[in-house]
């Protein structure tokens, strides 16, 4: 006991310290209606002068990298195949063809832009599945720079920022289109980031509405390993020129094998709820570290093109979602 003691110590301040940023903004988040990953970054970034101090550097790390692992093995509970057979051929196809042109836009947004395929992946990424938590996810598997850490901050804030617009303009955008019950609801989670934003938007309209959106959602979610998985062999094969052996981050494999196990209905319905619940917070506590961790100063460093880029991934899901729509490939 005394040796597990002495190995896991040295991470303590810093797991508290990304536990009570996290359970502040999650207070702010509840009472006000704010979301909690954009409070959770602000309010890690003003405490940015205890990340150099070696009493919680090692716990910040921690947090910000195996909690994160962790919190997305979680979000496994939150799907099952039921629920995306549901939507049938045509939707699913729609959807995951929305996904890969999505990613790339900002790969073509990264040539236009000039910047780095890591910045134009984490983007893209993020903006066609499921916004901070697909960030946090393709970071992990991505190979790490001097950059990474701010990009991926970046990336976090703007996206949620956009899905917080998105959950006020769209649904007043779609009503004014006319659009139907289930082309609203694909329509919301086709081209909303974050699922809290998809949630709060899908069911404002109306509560049918907000059931497809939240279905969609899921099938974007669902859609994460698989992409992780396509950019860990793209990698893999890049490094050994096509050949070799490949290993997947064990965290994609345990996000596959819960959703599997929560497909066949081995995980009982408390225990997949408290799952869910246990990823949320693992993700706000991980980003509460990387928000520790980063500093304003390289923020404000960053120019017009980085916000350009993902607004114009944004725009361009939403363009090609409402066509899709119009067209009848969905809703």
């Amino acid at each position: 006991m005394s040796a597990v003691q002495g190995r896991y110590r040295p991470l303590f301040a810093g797991i508290l310290l990304a536990l009570t940023v996290a359970t502040a903004a999650r207070f702010v988040a509840d009472h006000y209606g704010a979301p909690v990953m954009l409070f959770a970054l602000l309010i890690g970034m003003a405490f940015n002068f205890l990340a150099v101090d070696p009493r919680f550097k090692p716990g910040l790390e921690f947090s910000s990298k195996n909690l994160l692992r962790i919190g997305i093995v979680l979000l496994g509970a939150r799907i099952t195949t039921s629920d995306i057979a549901s939507l049938g051929l045509s939707t699913f196809a729609t959807v995951v063809g929305l996904i890969a042109l999505t990613i790339g836009t900002g790969f073509v947004c990264g040539r236009i832009f000039n910047k780095q395929w890591r910045f134009s992946l984490l983007t893209g990424g993020s903006v066609a599945i499921c916004g901070a938590s697909a960030a946090l996810a393709i970071a992990s598997v991505i190979p790490h720079n001097e950059k990474t850490e701010r990009n991926l901050l970046f990336t976090v804030v703007s996206v949620t920022t956009l899905s917080t617009i998105a959950m006020i303009l769209y649904p007043i955008l779609f009503t004014v289109l006319g659009l139907t019950t289930s082309q609203s609801g694909f329509l919301v989670g086709a081209t909303i980031h974050d699922v809290a934003q998809v949630v709060g938007a899908g069911y404002s309209i109306s509560t049918d509405v907000g059931d497809v959106a939240t279905i969609i959602k899921l099938l974007r979610v669902a859609m994460l390993p698989v992409v992780l998985v396509i950019i860990v062999l793209a990698l893999a094969g890049q490094r050994r020129g096509g050949t070799g052996s490949v290993r997947l981050p064990l965290f994609v494999v345990g996000f596959a094998a819960l959703t599997a196990i929560n497909s066949l209905g081995l995980l009982p319905a408390v225990a997949a709820k408290a799952a869910v619940d246990l990823s949320g917070w693992l993700l706000v506590v991980a980003i509460s570290a990387l928000g520790v961790r980063t500093n304003m100063k390289d923020m404000l460093q960053l120019g017009w093109r980085h916000v350009a880029m993902v607004v114009t991934e944004t725009l361009v899901l939403l363009i090609l979602a409402i066509a899709a729509v119009e067209i009848g490939l969905a809703g």
